[in-house]
């Protein structure tokens, strides 16, 4: 799977309904800097998401911080892949 935002929104969209994905490039290279954010239209999508023990994309394994701030109007994830995508 390539790790661009639609390929993540497939992905995450198993879980719930998926408000925006936004991979984090590089603005000299363009290239991702191994990280982005994904948001949800309801929390519940969150919860799955966390409740589920592994997640793997492009074959690495992938790990998640859930962000709850008050910033965000929607309930919103902080993905970090071990790789470069």
């Amino acid at each position: 799977m390539e790790l661009f935002s639609e390929g993540l929104r497939d992905y995450f969209g198993r879980f719930g309904e998926v408000n925006e994905c936004m991979v984090m490039r590089d603005p000299a290279t363009k290239r991702a800097r191994g990280f982005g954010f994904i948001t949800f239209v309801d929390p519940a999508s969150v919860d799955r998401v966390l409740a589920t023990e592994e997640h793997e994309l492009d074959g690495k394994k992938v790990l998640f911080i859930h962000l709850d701030f008050l910033e965000y109007s929607s309930p919103c994830l902080l993905l970090f892949h071990p790789i470069h995508f």
